[in-house]
């Protein structure tokens, strides 16, 4: 997997204070979508052992109280993305106690195969759908459209 960029202090994607992970690759395409530069699964920098780390240290860092770790793109959950994303999901359960978990996706719930939904069996809050421009609404919190979902899972 690769990613774009890291944030380990952000207040905007998500509740409270957060990481949070751009991934690179996504499907969806979408139209005015403001994150085009992910969209290429080879794009960006490689995600490594040590950026997990750090993504965990950051998390476990108690000078600065974050909720959790947000996880957008690109889609986090295309499948090139999956086996390292399910890794890293599985460790912030493991090594980080109290943190949510946020991800944002083009597809929807119903459309999720096996190991995508793997996953879910980590994460608090899936924000789902492809982002539809004659459906954007700038007043919606955490959705850039009207269509997208925001399920609270655990």
């Amino acid at each position: 997997m690769n990613y774009h960029q890291y944030y380990p202090v952000d207040v905007i994607n998500g509740p409270g204070t957060r990481c949070t992970l751009f991934v690179s690759g996504c499907v969806h395409e979408c139209p005015g979508c403001y994150n085009k530069s992910t969209w290429r699964v080879n794009s960006g920098k490689p995600f490594t052992d040590a950026v997990a780390d750090r993504i965990i240290a950051d998390l476990n860092d108690t000078r600065i109280k974050r909720q959790g770790l947000s996880l957008s793109g690109g889609d986090p959950l295309h499948p090139q993305n999956v086996p390292a994303i399910l890794r890293l999901v599985q460790r912030v359960r493991a090594e980080c106690v109290g943190k949510d978990i946020w991800v944002w996706t083009g597809y929807r719930l119903d459309e999720l195969n096996s190991e995508q939904l793997q996953v879910l069996e980590y994460i608090n809050v899936l924000i789902d759908g492809k982002f539809m421009q004659d459906l954007k609404n700038p007043s919606l919190i955490w959705r850039g459209s009207s269509n997208q979902v925001i399920h609270h899972l655990h």
